[in-house]
């Protein structure tokens, strides 16, 4: 196998062969055919995530097919494609767990943070935190649903039933979840970086009402708003947007520090909420909205050795949608 490899953090990917990995008891192999990149890598390229082990294997948002099955694999079967999210192992027995809520396990293990992902030819995944794809659609436009569709499902979910939804930054999650907030009967105001007209206009295009930029005022209050972009300044420009009751959801792992503001912008019973990571019940409830709302992602494919540059696009936002890596 190869794969792009992070040696320590802040340092370019370096392309590395290695044996191909054996998967053990209950694991699997995956020949990977695409791999979305997702904002998160780059937090684990920049060292902004706690114990990350390194060297590691970046990549979370896997499409592959099975061709290795490990001891006690049930269902699943070689040649099926499957794709393979963040949340790569919980416990089962922490309280956490115990409760349903797996997102906050005690003892997780996350793709390509630490364990090693997707940005690979082949990677190992605990076949329960696999899920299955069936053959509808391509393998390229299904990669960004793994992370940036999922954790834009679930944040959608805390936002709540509010027909006046704001999207803060409209990347990969953003454009994933106006399409199904359009489709759920919702209006949307996307807010971008100042003078992103690229990304405004492909709001606008996927049914958005207005499309503006960060600072902007939004032409009526808002119910909720998510913040994809991992900027804490963004939290008391929406808090302002949004109405008495209204919700703001922080829907990034990592995000910079949130700047003081006027207790008269939360006051009226406004929240501020954060979501953390997935379950695997997200994964299976989304997937099949994803059909049934009939989800078109846009992307810009890499080779798998032109890592470097697609995170280097990410960074500078010079992309529009998601940015997808191809062995």
């Amino acid at each position: 196998m190869y794969a792009m490899v992070l040696q320590a953090p802040n340092r370019p990917l370096m392309r590395e062969q290695r044996p191909d990995p054996l998967p053990g008891p209950g694991e699997v192999r995956i020949e990977v055919s695409a791999c979305g990149v997702c904002r998160t890598d780059l937090h684990v390229v920049d060292g902004e995530l706690p114990d990350i082990r390194y060297p590691i294997i970046p990549g979370h948002e896997v499409v592959g097919r099975v061709d290795l099955l490990g001891e006690g694999v049930d269902g699943l079967a070689p040649g099926a494609r499957v794709g393979v999210p963040w949340l790569g192992f919980t416990c089962g027995t922490c309280p956490y767990c115990r409760e349903g809520k797996e997102n906050l396990c005690d003892h997780p293990r996350f793709t390509g943070y630490t364990r090693d992902g997707g940005f690979a030819s082949h990677l190992i995944a605990d076949a329960r935190y696999c899920f299955p794809l069936g053959e509808g659609g391509d393998d390229v436009a299904l990669a960004p649903l793994l992370c940036a569709g999922l954790i834009g499902w679930r944040s959608l979910l805390m936002a709540g039933d509010g027909k006046r939804l704001g999207i803060y930054g409209f990347g990969a999650a953003g454009h994933i979840i106006a399409q199904v907030a359009r489709w759920q009967g919702r209006s949307i105001c996307a807010f971008t970086r100042d003078g992103d007209t690229e990304a405004q206009q492909l709001a606008l295009s996927l049914g958005a009402d207005w499309a503006g930029a960060s600072g902007d005022k939004p032409p009526a209050e808002l119910d909720a708003a998510i913040i994809y972009a991992p900027v804490g300044a963004l939290v008391p420009q929406a808090l302002r947007a949004v109405r008495k009751g209204g919700r703001v959801v922080c829907a990034g792992i990592h995000m910079s520090d949130i700047p003081s503001f006027p207790y008269d912008i939360l006051w009226e019973e406004r929240q501020i909420v954060s979501v953390a990571n997935l379950t695997r019940q997200d994964g299976g409830d989304f997937l099949k909205v994803a059909r049934e709302a009939n989800i078109k992602t846009t992307t810009t494919t890499f080779p798998l050795d032109q890592a470097n540059e697609a995170l280097a696009r990410l960074r500078s936002g010079n992309l529009v949608g998601a940015a997808v890596l191809r062995p």
